[in-house]
């Protein structure tokens, strides 16, 4: 058989590695991760070996009630076994972080697959409150790989004077910021790619900010 199609071929991995596929797959060799990896639930592709799915729901009774109580968007399962798995997530971009005895800031609905060497928190944003839609985040410590996804192909500011991002607009930023929640004066002012947007992700100090293309994917409504 002759078909383009075959030119996408499986790439070869080192164990234990989170690798893209392509720009909208990842894959991870499960040897050598200490045998688990966390991802997100109902992001599994493919896989072949022996491979085991558990779900992890928030991880833990506090980080469960934390999710509860914030709607952070962020249902686990624990991948484990031996073998190659392949995630994606609604053809959304991909891209790996790694780090290396730091920390950063992503939003929930943004994160794809981590390794067990990370240790995470639930945590919100200062200023936030319910009527500006909470603003809850995902911190990441440690050393070790994070896979995170952007719906339309992200930009990164530098953010060296305030910077100020649509809520669900916002992948990631760097744990040194100091992040608010600014309301803009006039509640139906439209000033971001939606109506009626009040409210913005405020940073200040020295780092970064990953701000996607899009404000994610549109609600279909099932009625």
């Amino acid at each position: 058989m002759r078909s383009s199609l075959l030119q996408n071929a499986e790439l070869s991995t080192e164990p234990g590695s989170f690798v893209l596929q392509n720009g909208r797959m990842l894959k991870v060799d499960l040897a050598g991760t200490g045998g688990f990896f966390y991802a997100k639930q109902g992001s599994m592709v493919a896989y072949q070996g022996e491979v085991d799915f558990n779900y992890q729901g928030s991880g833990g009774v506090a980080k469960m009630f934390k999710k509860a109580f914030t709607g952070e968007g962020m249902s686990l399962m624990k991948v484990s076994g031996s073998g190659d798995v392949f995630l994606a997530q609604e053809a959304d971009e991909i891209f790996i972080v790694h780090l290396e005895g730091e920390s950063v800031t992503v939003s929930g609905s943004a994160i794809l697959a981590f390794e067990s060497t990370l240790t995470w928190d639930i945590n919100r944003v200062e200023g936030a409150s319910m009527l500006s839609g909470g603003l809850f985040n995902t911190t990441f410590t440690g050393t070790g790989a994070l896979a995170v996804t952007a719906f339309g192909t992200p930009v990164v500011l530098q953010v060296d004077v305030p910077t100020y991002v649509d809520m669900q607009a916002a992948v990631l930023w760097s744990t040194s910021l100091k992040s608010t929640v600014r309301k803009t004066a006039k509640l139906g002012a439209a000033i971001g790619r939606g109506s009626g947007e009040a409210y913005q992700l405020g940073l200040s100090g020295q780092g970064f900010v990953v701000v996607q293309a899009s404000e994610g994917h549109p609600v279909v409504n099932q009625g």
